[in-house]
């Protein structure tokens, strides 16, 4: 059941059994299927269809032309650009059915997949990492990690704020004063942004 305080555009479907949180707006054209759930003042463009079982935290965006497929978690604060694409099953065949196959895909907290980036099912893209645009995921990003190409490989750091950090990803962000420390192939935040 929706909240009240849920618009829904009138050319968009919401199936009964969905559940959408209070401030979520959901635009044209868009099919939000049953067992869905949905967070608060979360947005969803223009043509976004999200499929059976999925599930979306707060205030997630995800632009125009996105198919959000079963098998796919969507952590809050999560950006997912215009025409990005998710799968659920990594050897498709129109012939054969697959539906017992399905990968499951985590995004965490504060992900951003940048336009027409494809996320291959199976994946997790970790805390607050940044997937530039075009870029084929095929295997897990980390927290904070930048990853682009095709196949994607991570070439460097991004902080919480999404500004690059040093290469090294040790360093405190020129842009919000977030401090991060290198740990071998992973980095952390040592400090909240200043006020």
């Amino acid at each position: 059941m929706s909240a009240p305080e849920v618009f829904v555009h009138e050319s968009s479907y919401v199936d009964e059994g969905a559940q959408i949180g209070k401030g979520t707006k959901i635009w044209h054209f868009c099919h939000v299927m049953p067992d869905v759930v949905i967070g608060e003042r979360c947005t969803l463009g223009q043509n976004v269809v999200v499929m059976n079982r999925v599930r979306i935290g707060n205030n997630v965006k995800i632009q125009n032309n996105v198919s959000v497929y079963e098998g796919v978690t969507l952590e809050d604060d999560v950006f997912c650009g215009p025409s990005m694409v998710f799968t659920n099953v990594v050897n498709a065949r129109s012939h054969v059915s697959r539906k017992n196959e399905f990968r499951q895909t985590l995004v965490r907290r504060g992900t951003t997949i940048g336009a027409n980036a494809t996320v291959v099912c199976g994946v997790t893209l970790a805390e607050y990492s940044f997937v530039g645009a075009g870029a084929v995921v095929t295997s897990d990003v980390p927290a904070y990690g930048l990853a682009v190409g095709v196949p994607a490989r991570r070439v460097g750091w991004m902080c919480q704020c999404g500004e690059r950090l040093p290469d090294s990803g040790a360093g405190t962000c020129r842009v919000c004063g977030s401090t991060y420390e290198a740990a071998g192939d992973a980095i952390r935040r040592t400090n909240s942004p200043r006020p």
